[in-house]
């Protein structure tokens, strides 16, 4: 009667048939360890200059360098914000954690951050080689198929570029979940299929690229464990139980595309049709599809970023990449029963590049290499299978195959060291890209990027106005246009193309913080508030807007608004000695003395040689009194700026208070001859010369002044005096200033 009944269960929901393929207990356990060790030193060999390699100017500053949540290491706030975040136009949380990870062992040393990457690359080439073996038995292609997976320079990008950890991360994921789903097939046990969901779910917590893996297992299904025949006509009831298996699998990657979009469309960072209309997408993406075949056997040239061509008329190339892609797909089908490894690998490569293939656009890049990190894995294994069997039936080419694929694996061996020297910094790696592109604005702004670090820039401008001319609405250009020419003290034009970059990316809070800042420098404060406060909004936790908009609520008078901001980004980055400056001064303003002086000391504090801070301390201890200390602050602030006409100025009325006169008066001459345009110094060294009875001389500083500053009224007061008394006319007040402006 049991029996009976699961008979009848079996045919009501077909279960999938055993695992037909046999273990490969053959293979002896010695060659897979030396091989294994072999494919981690090559690996090793090919990507080592990674260890000298820095941060680039692209993304690894939004993933590692000027994130403040990865900046603090792995800690409870930290990590509700990674698993909280969609920062970077993605939810992926165990990528931040990861970062988060490197921070806390490793600081800001960025080539430790690459040799994480290479472990993980390294890592995933060997498992993958243990389950081909697992899967087929065959030692000498599976170890092909993972060192070709190893060596081949598409796959720099996803190990070279820290920004692209998520690449990794989310293949190991990948096999991970491949072995505990195999463990599964063999045992049908509850263990290895739980294991089997919680991989799957970190690797798509490291990068939803994971969302096709469901549909990888199905083809796995086919060949190589035969629990599946071709054609699927005759095998429906098999391939409904196949799919039901996964069923789960495949409502977790519907959920994390969803939470994908979501997040993708939050960020900005999806196109939409009017910007790529529906017949550029599948023409890129026929293309793209034909080039990464070609790139797969011969990969020149690589660059960061392929700007995206943009179809229009080019039917010639389209319809050659589409006939390709039917050719091959024909060819699979035909030779499904006789060669299975064909049709898999080639459905594994089609099926894999589906989500980064731009359908569905993100980014302005036509194609990228590191989409390639996981589906180059169907073609390798078609590849290695293939040659293998070209080797069995012709005797003449049984020792050409091998010799053949160790010829490719040295070539590609030395291509990809030659691909890893191309990221070794950002000026290698944007000169490259513009070496082997054309009209490639990322590269022309990121070369800029470079020049102006290295102070060049007037050449910088000329890469930013390049990468405008090919993309007149590329707002990164526009905003790092802005920031030479504010720095060149071109101010209004910096603001156009502040709000030129906002007319394409309304919600960039850097390019509002910039603005406001520009505003600020243009005393146009209400303004530069109005900027910074949607800045804020849009991002609190951006620490540099917070702080910024303190200093344009100050400049507009709105102190305590600005003194709330302040504490805020202190809250954020608690030993900036910059906001510690900024809120003191604010609260000197608000004559609020001690909490001023307890502000500039904790900045002194963080940073004994920030000679600004030591000035401003002094003037507020001058003010209340402490004039002993003062001067001691002012000393110390001109042996770190000697040449600083205020620190001079306010020294020297400091040593007057301290009636110290002829020391203030040749600190007074000094701040002169330092800025001879600084009208305080002019008055006070007037006063310092009627100290002296020098009257004459006293009257020209007086003049001099107030030439430049014609409503100092402390000027005009003391040449009133002096003219008097150089007419005979006696005053009493002649001289007898000493107090602080």
């Amino acid at each position: 009667m049991a029996r009976d009944k699961r008979q009848r269960g079996k045919s009501a929901r077909p279960l999938p048939p055993a695992l037909k393929t046999a273990p490969p207990s053959a293979v002896p356990r010695l060659h897979v360890a030396l091989i294994a060790a072999a494919i981690v030193l090559a690996s090793w060999a090919a990507f080592w200059g990674l260890h000298s390699s820095g941060f680039i100017l692209f993304d690894d500053d939004a993933y590692v360098r000027e994130n403040a949540h990865v900046r603090k290491g792995l800690g409870g706030e930290s990590i509700a914000w990674a698993f909280t975040s969609t920062e970077a136009a993605n939810w992926h949380p165990l990528t931040w954690l990861s970062h988060m990870l490197d921070v806390r062992l490793f600081g800001l040393d960025a080539g430790k951050h690459h040799l994480t990457s290479l472990l993980l690359h390294t890592v995933n080439a060997v498992l993958l080689f243990l389950l081909l073996i697992r899967m087929t038995g065959a030692l000498w292609r599976s170890a092909f198929v993972a060192a070709l997976f190893a060596l081949h320079p598409l796959h720099v990008e996803s190990v070279a570029w820290i920004a692209e950890r998520k690449d990794v991360l989310s293949t190991l994921f990948w096999l991970l979940t491949t072995g505990a789903w195999l463990a599964y097939v063999k045992s049908s046990k509850t263990v290895p299929y739980a294991l089997t969901l919680m991989f799957f779910a970190l690797g798509l917590m490291a990068k939803p690229m994971l969302v096709t893996l469901p549909f990888t297992l199905l083809l796995l299904d086919y060949w190589p464990l035969r629990r599946l025949e071709f054609p699927l006509s005759g095998n429906r009831g098999v391939m409904k139980g196949l799919v039901l298996e996964k069923a789960p699998l495949f409502v977790m990657s519907a959920a994390s595309c969803v939470v994908t979009v979501i997040a993708q469309r939050g960020g900005g960072a999806v196109k939409t049709m009017t910007a790529f209309p529906l017949g550029q997408r599948l023409a890129n993406a026929a293309h793209a599809y034909a080039v990464y075949v070609i790139k797969t056997f011969w990969p020149s040239p690589l660059a960061v970023f392929y700007p995206h061509p943009h179809f229009n008329h080019v039917l010639g190339v389209t319809a050659g990449s589409a006939l390709l892609l039917l050719g091959v797909t024909a060819l699979a089908l035909w030779l499904a029963k006789t060669v299975p490894y064909l049709l898999f690998g080639w459905l594994w490569y089609l099926g894999t590049l589906v989500p980064v293939i731009g359908l569905v656009q993100v980014g302005d890049q036509g194609m990228a290499d590191r989409y390639t990190y996981i589906p180059l894995i169907g073609l390798f294994i078609a590849v290695a299978w293939g040659s293998a069997a070209v080797g069995r039936e012709n005797r003449a080419l049984r020792h050409a195959v091998p010799a053949a694929a160790a010829v490719s694996l040295a070539a590609l061996f030395l291509l990809t060291r030659a691909q890893t020297g191309t990221w070794a910094d950002s000026e290698a790696l944007f000169g490259h890209a513009l070496a082997v592109t054309s009209d490639n604005a990322l590269a022309h702004n990121g070369f800029g990027l470079v020049l102006y670090a290295k102070g060049g820039t007037t050449d910088a401008v000329a890469q930013y106005r390049e990468a405008l001319r090919i993309d007149p609405d590329y707002p990164d250009a526009h905003n790092n246009l802005g920031i030479a020419l504010a720095a060149e003290g071109h101010l209004t034009e910096a603001v156009a193309q502040y709000q030129q970059a906002l007319r394409a990316d309304p919600d960039a809070v850097k390019i509002l913080n910039n603005l406001g800042v520009a505003l600020a420098r243009l005393n146009r404060w209400p303004e530069a508030a109005a900027c910074l406060e949607r800045a804020v909004r849009l991002s609190p936790e951006f620490a540099g807007a917070q702080g910024n908009l303190g200093n344009a609520l100050a400049g507009a008078g709105r102190l305590e608004e600005a003194v709330d901001h302040y504490r805020l980004a202190l809250r954020l980055q608690p030993d900036s000695f910059t906001l510690l400056n900024n809120l003191g001064l604010a609260l000197k303003k608000m004559n609020r003395m001690p909490e001023a002086i307890a502000c500039f000391l904790s900045a002194v504090r963080i940073h004994p040689d920030y000679g600004d801070a030591r000035n401003n301390l002094g003037m507020t201890l001058a003010e209340t009194g402490r004039t002993t200390e003062a001067i001691e602050q002012f000393q110390q602030a001109l042996r770190l700026q000697p040449g600083s006409a205020k620190t001079l100025d306010n020294l020297g009325l400091a040593l007057g208070k301290a009636n110290r006169f002829p020391e203030a008066l040749e600190c007074f001459r000094r701040a002169v001859e330092a800025d001879p345009h600084l009208a305080e110094a002019h008055g006070h060294l007037g006063i310092g010369l009627v100290q002296a009875h020098r009257l004459g001389e006293a009257r020209d500083q007086f003049e001099q002044a107030l030439r430049l500053k014609p409503d100092f009224a402390l000027a005009r007061t003391e040449l009133d005096h002096v003219l008097n008394a150089l007419r005979g006319e006696r005053s009493s007040d002649v001289g007898l200033y000493k107090g602080l402006p």
